[in-house]
């Protein structure tokens, strides 16, 4: 049974058909008809992607590769809108789909009150439409389509609330970081089309053993692997897209856009399709080490690093951003290590439970009034149980504890990696078994400063009595931003806040059921998901043809002679490296957050130095503004006032300019409007006309 084109054409237009209605008939269907027309877009879209996949693995189908129009042709280059559906594309499509219904759901309670209801779900929508586009493409053309698509939203996402200066630096910052990753991904889109003649999937992977001898001259004596050439250039765009190290800078500041979409860039749609697009080019990347040692220490550095810093994070947003980019670096090391069915498993496993503490986080903030310092919270188990315990559930998945899905994917990278005799795997080997440790660390600490230990919050609407000197000291304990540190209120949601930190005008309480419902549907994958699908998934090629790896480099294979069932290899985890660091962090955080928080504050004044420079994020952004921001806008200085202001403006434009008006100026002199200056003007030029023959004409006719 073959797939239906029809209904591929529908999963990806039924978003954008939701997405313009929302968006230009606004005002005509108001706010009930924008969130019914979106959500119901999805919804279909997101039943027939549930179908796809049943078809396309219960049902017999087979893979899907046509094209549906030409969109151009350039002489011998013919290039194409259609759809490549395998099972990498399937899983994708639900993943996406399905996160991003419960997000529309989510949304109806969040944005409740906000003036640009209509607009954020249009906008949402076509974010959900670039990312399918995206995932089902079969050219690169389209790719990079769905690529700059997703990026032109988050850009619009990110800065929704354009009102405030702080979410149009982060929307910025976004929009130029992407573009240097993006320069490589087109420059490696590029080579593919010089060194194999076109822009089509098969085409392009059944001539990739071709690239093997081929070199790119860049220099006279230099000379590159073309495969090589072709998968940093493509990586470099990952890094953009996936926010690896040193391009993973925008990601943090994307908090400022609403909760919900911090949920969908950072789970199910953008930094996700790097990680997908890698997996996809496989048989690239499997030609060349270097390029997979490359990946390898990228991920790992981004794996470790980037995790440290949300140690120290106070905002319970940030907390989540700086979890993703550690677990961003997890998948990047498994596409290193030729893992590529481990890196889209935990990709779809962290979809779950990511998206699970995102929105779990937007709960707490909405029963917070809009706070979102984890230093005026604690005690909120009692008042939204439902959102504590999805959120313990979703922590204890991203924290990787035995039998949860998070301990299924992460798990199997750590082994993964430690399975690979790559160049450089022994640091990333040693990065994602300390990142275990980190992730546990700052995972425990932000459970316990939301839902445990004393109300460091003060009801000021009821009069309740709370001790405001608690608030006080747990600030100092947990540390306050300095000067160049994030002020919390810059990063509410609500920037007129109406209150002092920690003041609320009703006590918190549990979020509707639109917010609540989404967590639920999305705890239940974050425990169960990873049992059941790991055997296949992992160890039964369950990809078929949609991942080539070598045989050679086939670690998941080593793995799989291993593998004895989910709740065997559950039972090994008890016993495992990661778990022993998992339980040693539950320990230490257990002890100084819920039993001695004053050992909090000594543990930052004896670690100041080392503090100071997570809390400074390693002084990259700083090196960036200065650098980069700073030094362009002086070095275009210099050039509009060397080459614009001096040689275009001076010399070419008000320089000649200048010319013929002085010479005009002269020339007008002349003019005097007197008929006699110009009766003797005429007779002077006859004279001068006759005499110069007479003197010259009367020589050449002597000769």
């Amino acid at each position: 049974m073959q797939l239906s084109t029809t209904i591929l054409l529908i999963i990806a237009l039924a978003p954008l058909a939701g997405c313009l209605l929302a968006g230009f008939l606004g005002k005509q269907i108001g706010r009930a008809g924008a969130h019914s027309v979106t959500i119901l877009g999805l919804l279909i879209s997101c039943a027939l992607s549930f179908y796809v996949l049943y078809q396309i693995t219960a049902g017999g189908a087979p893979s899907y590769n046509q094209d549906i129009y030409t969109w151009f042709e350039i002489g011998r280059l013919h290039v194409s809108v259609g759809f490549m559906v395998d099972r990498l594309t399937a899983m994708m499509m639900v993943v996406v789909t399905f996160v991003s219904l419960l997000v529309h759901v989510y949304t109806i309670g969040y944005m409740a009150d906000d003036p640009g209801y209509q607009r954020f779900f249009s906008y949402i929508s076509l974010f959900t439409f670039a990312m399918l586009m995206l995932v089902m493409s079969n050219n690169f053309m389209q790719l990079f389509f769905g690529w700059e698509g997703v990026g032109l939203v988050s850009y619009l996402l990110i800065g929704f609330w354009y009102k405030r200066p702080t979410a149009i630096f982060a929307n910025l910052k976004a929009f130029l970081v992407n573009r240097v990753g993006d320069f490589g991904f087109l420059l490696g889109i590029a080579a593919v089309l010089y060194f194999l003649g076109t822009l089509d999937y098969a085409t392009a992977f059944a001539g990739a053993p071709s690239l093997i001898g081929k070199s790119l001259a860049l220099t006279a004596n230099t000379h590159w692997d073309a495969a090589t050439v072709i998968c940093v250039l493509l990586f470099i765009g990952a890094m953009g897209k996936s926010a690896q190290v040193p391009l993973h800078v925008w990601l943090p500041d994307s908090m400022e856009g609403p909760t919900p979409i911090s949920a969908l860039i950072h789970a199910a749609t953008m930094v996700t399709a790097g990680i997908f697009m890698v997996a996809r080019m496989s048989p690239f990347f499997e030609l060349s080490e270097g390029a997979l040692s490359f990946v390898m220490i990228i991920g790992a550095t981004g794996a470790l690093f980037t995790g440290l810093i949300g140690i120290v994070q106070n905002d319970i947003k940030r907390v989540v951003a700086y979890s993703t980019l550690s677990q961003l670096g997890y998948m990047t090391v498994a596409l290193g290590v030729s893992a590529y069915a481990g890196a889209v498993f935990h990709l779809m496993t962290h979809a779950f439970f990511k998206a699970l503490l995102f929105l779990g986080a937007g709960s707490v903030i909405i029963a917070m009034h809009h706070e979102q310092d984890m230093r005026y919270m604690g005690g909120l188990r009692k008042y939204m149980p439902i959102t504590w315990i999805t959120m313990w559930i979703g922590s204890l998945a991203l924290v990787a504890i035995p039998f949860t899905s998070g301990f299924y994917s992460k798990d199997a990278i750590i082994e993964a990696v430690g399975e690979s005799h790559r160049w450089g795997s022994g640091y990333a080997y040693v990065c994602v078994l300390a990142g275990a440790f980190v992730t546990a660390l700052y995972t425990f600490r932000q459970m316990y400063l939301t839902f445990h230990g004393k109300e460091r919050f003060v009801v000021v609407g009821h009069g309740h009595g709370h001790d405001t000197h608690a608030i006080h000291h747990e600030v100092h304990d947990h540390g306050a931003h300095d000067a160049h540190g994030d002020d919390h209120h810059a990063h509410t949601d609500d920037p007129h806040h109406g209150h002092k930190p920690g003041e609320l005008e009703h006590a918190p309480h549990e979020s509707p059921w639109v917010v609540t419902l989404p967590l639920i549907l999305l705890a239940i994958p974050s425990l169960l998901v990873g049992f059941f699908t790991i055997g296949p998934m992992l160890f039964g090629n369950w990809f078929g043809q949609a991942i080539h790896v070598e045989e050679a480099n086939n670690v998941l294979g080593e793995l799989g002679r291993e593998f004895h069932g989910a709740a065997a290899m559950g039972l090994h985890g008890l016993l495992s490296w990661p778990f022993a660091l998992v339980a040693l962090a539950f320990v230490i955080t257990t002890y100084i957050y819920l039993f001695n928080p004053a050992m909090a504050g000594r543990i930052k004044s004896a670690l100041k130095p080392l503090w100071t420079v997570l809390d400074r994020k390693y002084w990259v952004d700083d090196v960036y503004f200065a650098v980069f921001a700073r030094g362009g806008v002086k070095l275009g200085r210099l050039f509009w006032k060397a080459g614009d202001a001096a040689v275009i403006d001076g010399v070419l434009v008000n320089g000649s300019a200048g010319l013929v008006q002085r010479i005009a100026a002269g020339v007008r002199r002349l003019q005097s409007g007197y008929l006699y200056h110009y009766a003797f003007a005429m007779i002077l030029g006859l004279i001068l006309l006759l005499g110069g023959f007479w003197v010259f004409g009367s020589g050449q006719i002597g000769q």
